[in-house]
């Protein structure tokens, strides 16, 4: 008999053919709000996984509870455009371009790495224009340019000194303040994050999907979450702000994470990352009148490498928890949380959809 062995991960969502089940994906998720709580869950809430770019909410936090938005005169916009998965639009990277311009970082300091747009049509226009793929047509580069901006403020500090061009080493005190940062969002010490690398060559990090749920949370209200210094909560309301405003910039035409907030604007941020990992953060108020701040963690086990599974997921965690009104859930009818299956003639051949509910606290 084969050695069955506990992942933490339950079923979550199935694919139909006929009559029967096809295929079934796995993935965990916690629901936390702002105080602590943990108001329902399916799988382990203490799961432990790499958050990839769903970190990048909270890697910008350092440079702007530090002042980083007024010493460079960033709009919102480009604040959102830090904490963004881009999509290498040339709206995007005009932004980029301002932001760059404003803070003196060039785009030949960015260690991320090229790959070309997720836009598609920015994409194949590029190729018949000739034009090559940079590192700024990278998801990351503006993430990488927080970075290099931050470091760049930091040297005018007495007594700091460092390589900027090493702003990606996990021991540079940029990635140490952001990690020890992230941990306090977190709730746990620093040293109980696992530091990995992510794709776009800066740390990133692995916890359990209960503490980033909380950390969500507390970016969501800073204030009910406890979260100290001031000028750190006050960090936390302008990321939560420039996102819910400016979703275009968070992802692209046409992404979850950007229609999401279009449809919820003001009530929900979501920050999506690799290999199936979503954090959402519902704001105060969200669930109705008086309702806690809430923060969702969750996690694919294969990783959705098509992009399906966790939209159709979140959505009907968000779903079963009241978040999202009928007319909102008919918009976003694309991601789900139920799918026809059709065939290469267009034929009904199945259905995909979750196959969970939630577990709740007493």
């Amino acid at each position: 008999m084969a050695m069955v062995i506990d992942t933490g991960f339950a079923p979550v969502f199935e694919l139909t053919r006929g009559e029967d089940v096809e295929s079934i994906h796995y993935g965990a998720a916690v629901v936390v709000d702002s105080g602590g709580r943990l108001l329902a869950w399916v799988g382990d809430p203490e799961r432990k996984t790499y958050l990839r770019s769903a970190a990048k909410p909270f890697q910008v936090l350092p440079f702007l509870e530090h002042g980083g938005m007024e010493y460079y005169g960033l709009s919102e916009r480009e604040v959102a455009l830090l904490c963004a998965s881009h999509s290498g639009t040339d709206e995007h990277m005009a932004v980029l371009g301002s932001i760059q311009k404003k803070t003196g970082v060039d785009e030949s300091e960015l260690l991320c790495g090229i790959h070309r747009p997720i836009h598609k049509h920015t994409a194949e226009s590029m190729r018949e224009r000739g034009e090559t793929f940079t590192p700024n047509r990278h998801n990351c580069s503006g993430k990488h340019t927080g970075m290099l901006a931050y470091n760049r403020m930091k040297e005018r500090e007495p007594g700091f000194i460092t390589d900027r061009f090493q702003y990606i080493d996990a021991q540079h005190p940029v990635q140490r303040e952001i990690l020890q940062t992230f941990a306090e969002m977190c709730g746990v010490e620093p040293e109980q994050v696992g530091v990995g690398i992510d794709g776009c060559s800066a740390p990133n990090f692995s916890l359990a999907l209960y503490n980033v749920a909380l950390a969500f949370a507390r970016l969501a209200d800073p204030v009910e979450g406890g979260v100290q210094p001031s000028k750190r909560a006050a960090a936390c309301k302008m990321v939560a702000s420039a996102m819910m405003s400016h979703p275009d910039m968070v992802g692209g035409p046409g992404r979850f994470d950007t229609r999401l907030m279009e449809v919820c604007r003001g009530r929900i941020f979501i920050k999506g990352g690799a290999e199936g990992y979503q954090g959402v953060g519902l704001m105060k108020g969200a669930l109705g009148p008086g309702s806690a701040a809430i923060g969702i963690a969750a996690k694919i086990a294969d990783g959705d490498r098509r992009l399906s599974v966790r939209p159709a997921v979140v959505l009907e965690i968000l779903r079963q928890l009241g978040a999202l009104s009928p007319d909102e859930l008919d918009q976003l009818s694309e991601f789900g949380p139920i799918f026809p299956i059709r065939n290469w003639r267009e034929i009904v051949v199945g259905e995909a959809r979750p196959v969970f509910t939630l577990d709740r606290a007493p």
